[in-house]
């Protein structure tokens, strides 16, 4: 499998689920609308609940929607009353088990999908298909061997396997590196989106993984009580989240209390926190756009963007503190500052840096808190 197989256009438009519970109905996705573009790929991140993996299940036929419509290169496939069966959609799908047929061998498990049901083809053809897409997974040299004698990292490769060998247009992923241990989910993480790119095939992931979604994706919509709350960019969902729930759900955040004080030239930021002044360069249109002096808010900044110092340099946002933690983590070192108001604290920040460049516990130091990096929002 060389040649790319090429990515659909997947809309969905409104999509409402709910389940009856007791007699009553219990709404579990409200109104989800997103569009993925041909050979993009697209993740829904969110914590467990918040119904990232029901929307996966609609789109793949699993389950039936009660509202809105999902469509496929034009083709609906589902509307409140319309239901297309998972078999006759363009569709392929990775489960976090991965579901290998244990009696099977590698080979079965791969060409299974092309025997049976509509999309059933010869006996040579599906063999070709079988053997291209375990290749492309690097699993050809293990056609032969039972399923169950896979490792983990191989069980998953094999289940991407079955699910590309048909060619889809879609391809489903529901959080399938899950089950790995740290380093293989990284190494299959790369393989997964080199994969997906030098195929062109358009991708639906599901994860809760921060990492995941940011490092793989071309958009990613973050989903809280059945809602997309935000979709964006990964750069622009990290660095410019648009509420506190974004904000504390992708990555390590620190939320400051503060009041708005004065406005400035390009929608700048003056605040008061930790009983000083600080600036946020606010961009036109931001959470911060609107707020009124006087207002309560709340300034959000990444560990990363906190800079230590020795001696204060002359610069806006420098507060003095004290170390109170310092933990090595490998590549980096995670320290907790406690901020000093006169005698008294005011609030703790967390930085990161280099190891080899970090304050020591019970150190005096004055904290940097470039402006740029100071995201305001409504409290």
């Amino acid at each position: 499998m060389t040649a790319a197989i090429g990515g659909g256009r997947l809309v969905v438009d409104g999509l409402e689920k709910h389940y009856e519970l007791d007699g009553a109905e219990v709404p579990v996705v409200k109104g989800v609308t997103f569009t993925i573009e041909p050979g993009k790929f697209y993740s829904l991140l969110g914590p467990s609940g918040c119904g990232k993996t029901t929307t996966l299940r609609c789109v793949a036929g699993l389950e039936a929607s009660n509202g809105g419509s999902i469509s496929l290169d034009g083709t609906v496939l589902s509307t409140g009353t319309r239901h297309v069966s998972p078999d006759k959609r363009d569709v392929g799908m990775v489960f976090q088990n991965y579901a290998i047929w244990p009696h099977m061998t590698v080979f079965q498990n791969a060409v299974f999908p092309l025997q049976v049901g509509g999309g059933k083809l010869p006996k040579r053809e599906a063999r070709q298909r079988a053997m291209e897409a375990l290749e492309l997974v690097q699993l050809d040299a293990f056609a032969d061997r039972p399923a169950t004698a896979l490792s983990g990292g191989q069980q998953q490769r094999l289940a991407l396997a079955r699910a590309l060998a048909h060619r889809p247009s879609l391809l489903l992923l529901d959080e399938p590196l899950s089950n790995l241990d740290a380093k293989l989910r990284d190494t299959m993480r790369n393989e997964l989106r080199r994969l997906q790119q030098d195929l062109g095939i358009t991708a639906l992931y599901v994860t809760h993984d921060q990492s995941e979604a940011l490092s793989m994706s071309d958009r990613v919509a973050v989903m809280n009580g059945g809602r997309i709350v935000q979709e964006a960019t990964p750069r622009e969902l990290y660095y410019r989240p648009a509420d506190r729930f974004v904000a504390d759900f992708v990555g390590r955040v620190n939320m400051i209390p503060a009041v708005v004080r004065e406005r400035g030239a390009g929608g700048a930021l003056g605040l008061e926190a930790f009983g000083t002044r600080l600036e946020a360069a606010e961009e036109s249109g931001s959470a911060g756009a609107g707020l009124a002096i006087g207002e309560e808010v709340t300034i959000t900044f990444r560990p990363e963007s906190v800079r230590w110092h020795e001696t204060a340099p002359d610069r806006p946002n420098v507060v003095p503190g004290r170390v109170v933690r310092v933990e090595f983590l490998g590549e980096i070192v995670e320290y907790e500052v406690e901020i000093v108001h006169g005698d008294a604290a005011a609030g703790v920040v967390v930085g990161r840096g280099a190891p080899l460049d970090s304050p020591a516990t019970g150190s005096a130091c004055f904290i940097e808190l470039a402006p740029h990096a100071c995201r305001v929002l409504a409290s």
